[in-house]
């Protein structure tokens, strides 16, 4: 390593990722296997899969961007999001449980060496997980966030309420966004345990039932001094990362929609009178379908590494200290990861609908929850404001508009995320 690249390494925990995609496969998809096995029944009984959520933090799947100079896996956005993907085949709601940690280790990477930041990486490593806290209740946005953080005594205290604060119930930090005393966006890292500190299972979606997604009070909620963060400080491509997390899960449940599909055809006994064959699983028509949802997981799959991509790029300028080169890569990410999301949309929910076209009546049966892959893909693809996208896109293609807009800078790209 020459001495640039020394100097440049110094100004972040980034590295260059090490890990072999199949190593992580090999270490991570028989835990995945377990989570799978009992998917159906959390489904149908809302049961929270906290048994689950410990098996991924035992088996260290927190550290997967620490780089191995730092007790990490050293793997790179690509591998990780394909990890994440590969989780949410087995359980869509375990996997969007570590969007917010994962999100808060990339800041973390991203920021530069200090005490402060090494007991952070030193709680990552300690199994500490961190759950989400930026989306005002009761229809706030951020132009007009209510909740406050204040000093007092050396002491920093939050007082508001949040809601979509996913994987709360399984966390030990949550990550909260307020306005301080001078008017300026704070994020400050407050400790769930602690009497300030109210947490509602008041999740009322359709899908995604068991992320622990409702809401969160906080009442004069103590936070410590390296807990706390100028909004403006954190990573540059934070929002590009919480989007690509989505499209990782809508991917899985792609996956997991093919996989069901080829397992229910299979096992169809019967067939209809206009079928072509009596036998469902050698009837051509309705192979076609399953062929047609294949092309669907191909399409998903190849939008989600590009757009990891993209933001693996942007990751590198900024390791290199090269900020015009990370801010016009950022422009780029935006693009990609908005393609991505119109692709994988389109994709997941295409395929969550036209499988039951090869399958009968009986896959609507309640025993099955095949419904489960529309449901919780419906709700993930109404996070973000998937209706603007292609404008957004059409207009930066045509007439040069930035996509990023100022609320995209702030980390989270809109309310709802």
């Amino acid at each position: 390593m020459n001495t640039a690249v020394k100097a440049h390494a110094s100004l972040t925990y980034l590295r260059a990722a090490t890990a072999q995609e199949e190593a992580l496969v090999a270490r991570f998809q028989p835990i995945f296997d377990r989570i799978a096995e009992g998917n159906v029944e959390r489904e149908r009984h809302r049961t929270f899969p906290y048994e689950q959520v410990q098996w991924l933090k035992d088996a260290d799947f927190a550290l997967l961007r620490i780089p191995e100079a730092f007790g990490g896996w050293g793997a790179s956005l690509e591998q990780t999001f394909y990890l994440l993907a590969l989780l949410a085949e087995a359980d869509a709601n375990v996997a969007h449980v570590w969007r917010n940690h994962l999100a808060f280790i990339e800041d973390r990477l991203n920021a530069a060496p200090s005490p402060t930041n090494e007991r952070w990486l030193q709680r990552f490593k300690d199994r500490e997980f961190v759950g989400g806290g930026w989306t005002e209740a009761n229809n706030g946005t951020y132009a007009n966030i209510q909740t406050r953080v204040t000093q007092e005594e050396g002491l920093y205290k939050v007082t508001g309420a949040k809601f979509y604060a996913t994987g709360s119930l399984y966390a030990d930090w949550l990550d909260v966004i307020g306005k301080g005393e001078d008017g300026s966006l704070i994020t400050t890292l407050v400790s769930r345990h602690q009497p300030g500190v109210v947490l509602s299972d008041d999740w009322p979606g359709f899908g995604q039932r068991t992320t622990a997604s409702g809401s969160v009070t906080y009442q004069e909620a103590v936070a410590h001094e390296g807990d706390v963060f100028p909004a403006s400080e954190r990573v540059v491509y934070q929002g590009h990362f919480y989007q690509t997390a989505l499209l990782a899960v809508l991917t899985g449940i792609t996956r997991a929609i093919q996989r069901d599909g080829i397992a229910s055809l299979r096992s169809r006994g019967r067939n209809y009178p206009q079928g072509l064959d009596p036998v469902p699983a050698l009837d051509a028509q309705l192979l076609q379908v399953i062929g047609e949802v294949s092309a669907r997981v191909f399409s998903t799959e190849a939008a989600l590494r590009q757009a990891a991509r993209s933001l693996d790029r942007i990751a590198a300028a900024h390791a290199a200290g090269d900020l015009a080169l990370r801010d016009q890569r950022a422009i780029a990410g935006e693009v990609s990861v908005a393609q991505a999301q119109l692709a994988i949309v389109d994709g997941v929910l295409y395929a969550a609908t036209h499988v039951f076209g090869a399958l009968g009546a009986s896959a609507t049966s309640e025993l099955s929850a095949l419904d489960r892959h529309w449901r919780n893909a419906r709700t993930l693809a109404s996070h973000n404001p998937v209706a603007y996208k292609a404008r957004i896109l059409g207009d930066y293609l045509v007439n040069g508009k930035s996509p990023v807009s100022s609320i995209a800078r702030l980390g989270r790209g809109g309310q709802g995320n």
